[in-house]
């Protein structure tokens, strides 16, 4: 596999794998995956840099006549409006209409018409991918979206609904956005989403049940279909105004058989500008005739608009007709030309040309970014397509060669980010043949590219999750995708996603994995506030690591149970941590009993016991020294200059807490660096003749981490810097 992630564009790769692959359970013949990442990745930018938000989608054809649509949204602009001013401070629309009929284009080209209006940014949330398997979708992650746009790290972002809320009203407050939620199916909670900046706009598009948003003071307005006029003039605009002008009464005849709908218009269009000599009159006829052909189709109201995609698909080629199908069938909402590639079975060149078809006739719409998404109805077509033309087995063969590609992928990109990590799949055959597309001087960054993907990863396992053959598969990417939560707070996301491989764990009868995954579900679970849910799969966790007799799996539940007790009982939380360091030390595995020795020093420093605590610190760093794990040295480190102060010993708190912060500061771990920086700051100020000037320094530094990130500390570390802290030269 081959990767881009940087340069002019996109890249398409020749590579060609065929491998085969073993793991922890049933062997796994992966056969061929092609491509690798074909999309461009957009990076992370560095902790501290402000960016401004520019997210809704670009047009990508001409809107015409909306011209009283974007009026009515202008006339709902809020004016900046002093505090003693009744009004409103922050508009607030709901789009409402049929699939297709535009709502988004219209939303789009607003925004770029207002750019100077929103000089805070423009913020955009696609609902439609964050559904999970009830139709509504995840209002908690939408308010992550939210604030990760407005500059918050993931580390400062809160767990719960209320208070990421709470958090996108005081980072949203003084800045003048828009906030456009797309394909929304129940608007419940999206009035939450408000920005309290004033000047601000707030914009809800989907079908007509989000008219239950004028309670909530949204002002509605119903986007129809095109009339005939214009309907008219966008067929003109794509094929041709002489054309179009040559046999008036046959285009009038297409418009209307496409109800007005501009997707279904660009499709009938698309195709007379591939096919010179296809008259109106026989385009016509033909979509008149195909309702009837349609009939035992499931698409319901939009029967006569599939109609207009039939037609389009009869015309393809073969290979490029089969990918459309088989795509209709992939749980993603966007793909890459390699995900394509698998999908097909087809190598890079053919998969090139059978997307530009498909982009050609409008029957697929390319991102930005190099990926492609289907229309939700011609998505719909496709599936129905394939139900139709392939065999029993299709879906389940597909579903499980994607399944494998993002298998391949998420592994390599788990292993880059962390070498040394308790794995219980075995994936070296799997692997073995495949290049590491985050191993090349310009590939993207291995979280960058989970995050990308991260919700088509999700939408994977829950396919592969329904397939009774792929328990495998399904527990071993579960396993390998957690290394995305650990960054980046998809607390549902890493919640499902974890529960999906537990039970295929239990389903494959790998009592290793489960017990590895149901431990790892504990830290959401916690997160959530859910602790008798996270204490009922601890103990499922350590009943499975029992009968697995696994000596690492064993001590890595031992440690998650230790982080459960510290909440509630320091003394069973350092049993736990003995317990773990035990069962690491008996397996040689030596970062395994530093980390619990971590743990389990803090644990007794929290006890009081603070000379044990320092003994058994000193020696979880000396370990992870010899490793070479100075990231994590460094937070031992901090740890043990915080059981020095508890000590009373202030010298050596001063010193061990100075140099963690530098390491960490140097490792570009600024979250810990703060909280080290505080510490050292509080303990300067306590001590008699401590330098209160540096003391201002390390907060004035920890201020600047924790302003960068959003964290909410920063308010605090305001205030104590107003409050009379000398100020540092």
């Amino acid at each position: 596999m081959t990767a881009s992630g940087s340069g002019d564009g996109p890249r398409h790769s020749a590579a060609r794998n065929d491998f085969s692959g073993t793991g922890n359970g049933p062997v796994v013949q992966a056969g061929t995956i092609h491509g690798g990442i074909t999309f461009q990745v957009e990076p992370s930018p560095p902790v501290g840099t402000q960016v401004t938000p520019d997210e809704i989608p670009p047009l990508a054809v001409r809107l015409i006549n909306r011209t009283e649509g974007l009026a009515t949204l202008d006339g709902w602009l809020v004016p900046e409006t002093n505090d003693e001013d009744d009004r409103a401070s922050v508009g607030f629309a709901a789009l409402h209409g049929p699939p297709g009929v535009g709502k988004t284009a219209l939303v789009s080209r607003w925004s770029e018409r207002g750019r100077k209006r929103f000089p805070d940014g423009q913020i955009y949330v696609d609902f439609a991918a964050l559904r999970g398997e009830s139709a509504g979708a995840d209002v908690s992650e939408a308010a992550r979206c939210c604030l990760r746009s407005l500059g918050i790290d993931d580390a400062y972002i809160p767990a719960t609904f209320a208070e990421r809320i709470q958090r996108l009203r005081s980072r949203s407050a003084g800045r003048r956005l828009l906030v456009f939620l797309d394909n929304v199916s129940q608007p419940g909670q999206a009035a939450a989403l408000m920005p309290k900046g004033k000047g601000s706009f707030l914009v809800v598009a989907g079908g007509s049940g989000i008219g239950e948003l004028a309670a909530d003071g949204a002002k509605l307005m119903a986007v129809e279909p095109l009339d005939r006029d214009s309907a008219l003039e966008v067929l003109a605009d794509r094929c041709g105004a002489e054309r179009a002008a040559a046999d008036p009464a046959s285009a009038e005849r297409l418009v209307d058989l496409c109800a007005g709908l501009p997707v279904a218009l660009h499709v009938v269009a698309a195709r007379l500008a591939a096919k010179p000599r296809l008259t109106l009159a026989a385009l016509a006829a033909e979509l008149a005739d195909e309702p009837r052909r349609l009939a035992g189709m499931s698409l319901g109201k939009e029967r006569s608009v599939a109609a207009a995609f039939d037609l389009a698909y009869r015309e393809l080629a073969p290979e490029p007709a089969r990918l459309y199908r088989l795509m209709g069938w992939y749980p993603g909402a966007t793909f890459d030309a390699g995900v394509a590639a698998v999908a097909a079975g087809l190598d890079p060149q053919r998969t090139a040309d059978a997307l530009e078809a498909l982009t050609g006739a409008s029957l697929l719409e390319e991102t930005p970014d190099g990926r492609f998404r289907f229309h939700d109805l011609v998505r719909l077509h496709a599936g129905e397509r394939a139900t139709e033309e392939e065999g029993p087995d299709g879906r389940t063969a597909l579903v499980r060669r994607v399944t494998l590609h993002y298998l391949a992928l998420t592994a390599l990109a788990d292993r880059t980010v962390q070498l040394d990590r308790l794995r219980i799949a075995d994936l070296t055959q799997l692997l073995a043949d495949v290049p590491d597309p985050f191993g090349t001087q310009d590939g993207p960054e291995p979280l960058d590219w989970l995050e990308a993907e991260h919700r088509n990863i999700l939408g994977v396992l829950r396919a592969a999750a329904r397939e009774e053959t792929l328990h495998t598969e399904v527990w071993q990417l579960a396993e390998a995708f957690t290394v995305l939560f650990f960054h980046h707070r998809h607390l549902g996301d890493w919640r499902e996603s974890l529960e999906l491989g537990a039970a295929a764990a239990a389903e494959a009868v790998v009592p290793a994995a489960e017990a590895r995954l149901r431990s790892l579900l504990s830290r959401p679970l916690m997160d959530l506030g859910e602790h008798e849910a996270a204490r009922r799969e601890l103990d499922t966790a350590e009943a499975c690591a029992e009968v697995s007799d696994h000596l690492v799996v064993r001590a890595s539940v031992q440690e998650f149970s230790g982080r459960y007790w510290d909440r509630f009982d320091v003394g069973r939380a350092m049993e736990a941590y003995r317990k773990a360091l035990d069962l690491n030390t008996a397996a040689n595995e030596g970062r395994g009993a530093a980390i619990a020795a971590y743990f389990l020093g803090c644990a007794q420093d929290a006890a009081k016991d603070h000379r044990e605590a320092l003994r058994t610190l000193r020696g979880a760093h000396d370990e992870l020294v010899a490793r070479k794990d100075l990231r994590m040295a460094a937070r031992v480190q901090a740890a043990i200059g915080i059981a020095h102060d508890h000590r009373g010993e202030t010298d050596e708190a001063v010193r061990a807490l100075s140099e963690a912060a530098e390491i960490l500061r140097d490792k570009d771990a600024t979250h810990y660096e703060a909280q080290a920086l505080v510490a050292l700051a509080d303990i300067q100020k306590r001590s008699q003749g401590g330098d209160t000037l540096e003391a201002r320094a390390h907060l004035e530094r920890a201020l600047e981490i924790y302003e960068a990130g959003g964290s909410p500390r920063a308010e605090e570390l305001r205030t104590r810097l107003a409050g009379g802290e000398p100020a540092a030269e």
